[in-house]
């Protein structure tokens, strides 16, 4: 069984995990995915999960205005 595994999120690379003892190793790809780098995973799909999330929380904040701007409808 292989013991590294790519991790995409919307068809990019967002890391790899590599097996690490009993847990998976999550390197991140993207400076996107910098606060997932060297945490530890059950699995490759809790990896992927998390991936997911964290993408989905980018995503987020990059659409709300920051503090005190307001978004003007076009």
């Amino acid at each position: 069984m292989s013991s590294a595994f790519i991790i995409e999120v919307r068809s990019r690379a967002a890391g790899i995990v590599v097996r690490d003892g009993r847990y998976f190793r999550f390197h991140a790809a993207t400076h996107d995915f910098n606060d997932l780098d060297g945490r530890g995973f059950r699995s490759p799909g809790a990896a992927h999960k998390a991936a997911l999330r964290h993408a989905s929380a980018l995503d987020n904040r990059r659409r709300r205005p920051a503090r005190g701007e307001q978004r003007i409808a076009s």
